[in-house]
């Protein structure tokens, strides 16, 4: 077997030991047995998702759809939604201030203060989550929503810092010298020149942190207190002794359409971009 033929055999096997597990969970999601299964086959049916949106009479008369709590999952989801409302803006503003100082402020402690800043990303989620808890706890702060953002705030900024960083060391420093030397204010050269440069990059920034709080469960679970978020319902409902709800599955089946969608949209805006730059 030449070297070409084994790549492409390790290339495939890699494949589908990456994106079999995630068919066969869009398949079950769509066979009417609990827990899901691919093997037992009871019939084609959509109810998982329609769990959602579903009459209450015919929720209450289907015996596992009538045991889930549904306003809880959808108040948990809207948990989600607000805790990354907050705390995307946060890690943005963070990202960016830690990326400009560690970009323009040339130091000898830049090496120190890289490893400060990053030192909440190599942190286990588990350590932030208790962290933030006792520490709030220590200021008269309950757990819940507040202690979610401030944990989660604290090691998603790292993710906006990378990126930023990454476009911030290809950005000509002569372009802010020249606008200084026309007598724009550090600000007003900020504005003009820097911020719009790096606009794509917050956009990318933002959508990283969006993802990353609405599915962070380790920190999330130890900092939520009573509260609840998308993530630790899931969580929650995965533990089940007799096994996890489809549900689950119709979820999951959902948020890997919506990211194809996504990701085939951006190819095609950046083929259609290139296109007409040609």
């Amino acid at each position: 077997m030449t070297s070409t033929r084994l790549l492409n055999a390790y290339t495939w096997a890699f494949l589908a030991f990456m994106f079999a597990p995630l068919l066969l969970m869009v398949l079950s999601s769509f066979n009417d047995i609990s827990p899901p299964s691919v093997t037992e086959w009871h019939g084609f049916t959509t109810k998982w998702y329609r769990f959602f949106w579903m009459p209450e009479a015919e929720l209450r008369a289907d015996p596992v759809l009538r045991v889930l709590d549904r306003g809880r999952f959808i108040g948990c989801f809207g948990n989600s939604l607000s805790v990354a409302a907050i705390v995307v803006p946060l890690a943005l503003v963070m990202g960016l201030s830690g990326a400009v100082m560690l970009t323009r402020w040339q130091s000898r402690a830049n090496g120190l203060l890289w490893w400060v800043l990053l030192s909440p990303m190599l942190a286990p989620g588990i350590v932030l989550g208790l962290s933030a808890l006792v520490f709030w706890g220590r200021l008269g702060v309950n757990a819940g929503l507040f202690t979610i953002i401030m944990a989660q705030a604290t090691f998603i900024a790292g993710y906006p810092m990378l990126v930023l960083m990454a476009r911030l060391q290809r950005q000509p420093v002569e372009l802010e010298e020249a606008a200084r030397d026309l007598g724009a204010s550090a600000l007003r050269s900020f504005l003009r020149i820097t911020l719009p440069f790096l606009a794509p990059a917050l956009i990318s920034a933002g959508v990283i942190s969006f993802m990353a709080s609405l599915e962070n469960y380790n920190t999330t679970m130890f900092a939520k207190g009573g509260a609840c978020t998308f993530a630790t319902e899931i969580g929650a409902m995965a533990r089940n002794p007799n096994g996890h709800p489809p549900v689950i599955n119709a979820v999951g089946a959902v948020i890997i359409l919506l990211t194809v969608s996504f990701a085939l949209g951006h190819a095609l805006l950046k083929r259609r971009e290139a296109a007409k730059g040609v």
